[in-house]
C-alpha cells in the first residue's frame, strides 16, 4: 500500500516566517509528556491562530488546509488561561526594548486625561434619576402619521379637545387641535 506523501500548504500572509518563528517556538509550551503524541505542530496552531486575529474570522470558518478549528480554538484558550499569551508578549516586549537600547522593563507610565475618566460628584449623587418620557406613545404616534396620509381613512375628529377614546391626554396630538 502506497502512503500519500502531503505536499506543504500554500502560505498566508499572516503565517510566521522561519525568523518569527524561531522567535516564539522557544515561548510556545511544547505537547505534554505522555498520552497520545500532538497530532498538529505548534507552528501551525500558532498560524491558524494568527489567522484568525489577521482576518477577523470566525473560529469555524478556518480555511481546511490549517489544523481544525476546535483544535486552533482550544489551544488558543488554554494559552490564554495559563498566561502563555502574557508570556509572550511580556518577553518579545522586553527584546524589542534592549534592542532599541532601552532597559527591558518600562521605568514610567504615562495617564492622561483621555485615558482616566473621573466625575466631581462622586457615589450616587452622580446618577441621575430617569424621568418619564413626555413623549406621544407608539399609538397616537402612528396615528398622526396616518391621518397624514391622503388615502388613510382614519380622519381626525371635528371636536377640537375629544378624540379617540384610546388616546392618552398626554399623547401630544392635542397640539395639532385633534384630542
Amino acid at each position: 500500500m502506497a502512503t500519500q506523501i502531503e505536499a506543504p500548504r500554500k502560505s498566508y500572509p499572516s503565517d510566521l516566517t522561519e525568523a518569527e518563528w524561531a522567535l516564539l517556538e522557544g515561548l510556545v509550551p511544547p505537547p505534554k509528556p505522555g498520552g497520545r503524541p500532538a497530532k498538529y505542530p505548534r507552528r501551525e496552531i500558532v498560524n491558524a491562530i494568527l489567522f484568525v486575529l489577521r482576518t477577523g474570522c470566525a473560529w469555524r470558518q478556518l480555511p481546511h488546509d490549517l489544523p481544525p478549528w476546535i483544535s486552533v480554538y482550544l489551544y488558543f484558550r488554554g494559552w490564554r488561561r495559563d498566561g502563555t499569551w502574557d508570556g509572550l508578549h511580556e518577553t518579545l516586549r522586553g527584546d524589542l526594548r534592549v534592542a532599541a537600547g532601552r532597559h527591558r522593563q518600562p521605568s514610567a507610565g504615562i495617564l492622561d486625561s483621555q485615558s482616566v475618566k473621573t466625575t466631581e460628584k462622586g457615589g450616587s449623587t452622580a446618577m441621575t434619576r430617569a424621568r418619564r418620557s413626555t413623549a406621544a406613545n407608539a399609538i397616537c404616534s402612528s396615528t398622526r402619521w396616518a391621518w397624514s396620509l391622503p388615502w388613510s381613512s382614519m380622519r381626525p375628529t371635528s371636536r377640537i379637545g375629544t378624540g379617540p377614546s384610546w388616546c392618552s391626554p398626554r399623547c401630544g396630538i392635542t397640539s395639532f387641535g385633534w384630542c
